[in-house]
């Protein structure tokens, strides 16, 4: 292959990398890997002179995604050049004093206050373009509302959420592969929220890094402070206003790689995710006379920790079913020390990576830590490609399917629509190359098509019992799945645990039961019979439809559970964070058959009850149960936000799409070619403004 073809190769790994990374908040390679890659991309340029279209060398980020407001930052948000080389690092700080912190791994935010209120924050979004966020940083465990300072100021952060946290949060999630995979993840997903409820409940913190722009528009100063040319000042600043800032040290050629070493050790007990460290130059106006690189400020410089690797022989592929029907793989190796501590274990997560790697039993690997915390398998020297994907599901004997990661969670796999081709790649890994893996299109998982999977059925059951959904105390995974072994409990059937009290003389002979241990287990179960809908949407367990989406979906079907079942495409993907993967999701749920059935006789045990809805009277008969969508500025509330809040309080619902199901539209730009206004029209739906509505509304 000639160097432009491996260049063109490399640009589409690495930018559907990046797009995984960035805008779905998944991984489908290790940071190893990525920036192994991508230092053979920057070499490449080097060597032939030449930079192709779409080279990641050129971009500083991904696109911001749709969901959330978008706007052009006042400075474009650089990446920064990076080395793995603590010598390097001190050459190139040279004889200048410079800030040495943590690079935090999170999303970086900046901030603007005006008058001492924060009044914006946005994403970095792709260095020019970020996402508006501002409820959701309002939410921030740390973030001050008010500050001293009365002049315009923005600040650039990273919004992170501590290992601690992230740990919490993933011990309340009952499966395993519904569980968040690093905290950057989690981060990531909390902090562009639609909903700044859910961001709230993840305890997101900020840490400032950087001071952009005073009312003065001069970097040296504000109008309040003299920086003295000294970017330490600045820190100070920030944290006088109450900020709380990055962890730093002064350096200097004669202190520099001792200081390295003390974050080197620091990071063993770092409670915040880190990937590396930032050099800064501490002089103001020469990093100012510096300038920047199309991609790179010239004033700072990233170092990333060398990963310490360790070569050792892959001895098992463990395959673990899951609930949703997912078999994951986790590599089982030789024992080996990494950053002091003893691994044998790292999840390979999907069967894209284990075709790009080529594994095979037996095989010498080299693995390390990623952010010398989560163990991952680096690179593969042996490649034999001799790994059998298993054709039958290692819990319950039945057949498996490879499928796009989308198709297994979008809805239900049929056993029926397996291809020969798929069926030859599970079986037979010897031909395959790494275009089927990371370069394809979609990224590949194992799954089990047999709906009666005991794994199925006992992670299904977990989640049904679990605090969020039904919240029956006194069964945990071991009790369901003794009872699932003695055939108590059948796949999926929930109402059989309303029965349990038919099997009491067989439970109180059971380990660990007796006469209280049962009265205490049928108390609970008859304590969830009287519950609210969203916990049932939710205990259904349902591809992709978590708590918040339960909620969601409870309200705009005014808390009626046949509504959602009759529910359709078109009105389904119109609700605002739905959209039409989930909604196809909830349509095959209920299109199929032996699943209503099975609610049905699951429906008979409960008592839905439905909340009232206090505001909504006679005089609001043009708004309740009526639908609305919102779109424009809005004059008479904060946001569109609070105007979609009370017509929920009046009863309507409010969607995100335009379709016939809509009522009307609500933008006060009339005249606008907005493309939902174009459809209002083509579908003669009313167009109306704030005026009429707050008319509509007795308000």
């Amino acid at each position: 292959m000639d160097q432009q073809e491996r260049m063109k190769e490399l640009i589409v790994i690495l930018n559907r990398a990046s797009k995984a990374y960035y805008a779905e908040d998944r991984e489908i390679m290790s940071d190893h890997e990525y920036d192994k890659l991508y230092d053979e991309l920057v070499a490449l340029e080097a060597e032939s002179g030449m930079i192709l279209a779409g080279s990641p060398t050129q971009t500083v980020g991904y696109e911001a995604v749709d969901e959330l407001p978008k706007e052009a930052h006042e400075r474009p948000m650089l990446s920064l050049a990076k080395t793995k080389s603590r010598e390097e690092l001190a050459d190139w700080l040279g004889a200048q004093d410079g800030l040495l912190s943590w690079k935090l791994d999170g999303l970086t935010i900046v901030l603007t206050y005006e008058g001492g209120v924060l009044q914006k924050a946005v994403t970095r979004g792709n260095g020019e373009i970020g996402e508006v966020i501002t409820p959701n940083a309002k939410t921030f465990v740390n973030v001050p509302m008010k500050i001293p300072y009365q002049g315009r100021l923005v600040l650039r952060g990273e919004a992170v959420i501590p290992y601690s946290v992230f740990e919490k949060i993933n011990a309340e999630i009952p499966e395993e592969e519904a569980r968040y995979k690093n905290p950057r993840n989690l981060c990531s997903g909390s902090v562009r929220q639609l909903d700044s409820a859910i961001t709230a409940k993840r305890q997101v913190s900020f840490y400032a890094f950087s001071f952009v722009i005073s009312e003065t528009d001069d970097d040296t100063k504000t109008d309040a402070f003299d920086f003295a040319n000294d970017r330490e000042r600045q820190f100070v600043f920030l944290k006088q206003q109450g900020f709380d800032v990055v962890g730093y040290h002064r350096v200097n050629r004669d202190n520099i790689l001792d200081q390295i070493e003390y974050f080197a050790k620091a990071i063993e007990n770092f409670d915040i995710p880190s990937d590396g460290l930032v050099l800064t130059y501490c002089d103001l106006a020469y990093s100012a006379s510096l300038g920047r690189t199309a991609k790179f400020p010239r004033d700072s410089i990233a170092f990333k920790w060398a990963d310490e690797l360790a070569e050792t022989s892959l001895r098992e592929i463990e395959w673990s079913p899951s609930r949703t029907g997912l078999i994951n793989p986790v590599a089982i190796f030789d024992p080996v020390e990494l950053e002091g501590t003893t691994v044998s274990r790292a999840s390979v997560h999907n069967i894209s990576i284990i075709k790009a790697l080529h594994l095979g039993i037996g095989d010498r690997i080299t693995v390390y830590k990623a952010n010398m915390i989560i163990p991952q398998i680096a690179e593969n020297l042996t490649k034999s490609g001799n790994l059998e994907i298993p054709d039958t599901c290692p819990a319950c004997g039945g057949p498996t399917r490879i499928v796009s990661a989308g198709e297994a969670t979008g809805g239900r796999v049929q056993s029926e629509d397996l291809s020969d081709e798929l069926k030859t790649k599970s079986k037979n890994s010897e031909d395959i190359s790494i275009k089927d893996g990371i370069t394809g299109d979609t990224t590949e998982v194992l799954y089990c098509i047999n709906p009666d999977c005991p794994a199925k059925a006992i992670m299904g059951y977990t989640q049904f019992v679990s605090r969020n959904a039904m919240n029956i105390d006194g069964l945990s995974e071991k009790t369901l799945e003794k009872f699932i072994s003695l055939g108590y409990l059948h796949s999926r059937e929930f109402a059989d645990l309303y029965h349990l009290s038919q099997y009491k003389d067989e439970i109180c002979k059971l380990e660990g039961f007796g006469e209280k241990s049962y009265e205490n287990l049928i108390s609970g179960i008859d304590a969830s019979r009287k519950t609210v809908m969203y916990r049932v949407v939710f205990a259904l367990g349902i591809a992709g439809i978590g708590e918040a989406n339960a909620k969601l979906l409870s309200k705009h079907f005014g808390y009626d559970i046949e509504a959602l079942r009759k529910a359709d495409m078109e009105e389904l993907s119109s609700i605002e964070k739905i959209g039409g993967v989930l909604a196809k999701s909830i349509v095959d749920y209920f299109a199929d058959a032996d699943n209503n059935e099975k609610l049905d006789r699951l429906l008979a045990e409960l008592t839905i009850e439905k909340p009232e809805i206090t505001s909504v009277d006679s005089e609001d008969s043009e708004i309740l149960g009526k639908t609305f969508v919102v779109t424009g500025s809005v004059n008479h509330f904060a946001n569109r936000d609070e105007l979609k809040a009370l017509i929920e309080s009046k009863g309507g619902k409010v969607t995100g799409s335009v379709t016939s199901k809509t009522d009307y539209l609500i933008n006060n730009d009339i005249t606008s070619m907005s493309g939902k206004n174009k459809k209002a029209k083509e579908l003669g739906i009313p167009i109306i403004d704030e005026e009429t509505f707050l008319e509509m509304a007795g308000e």
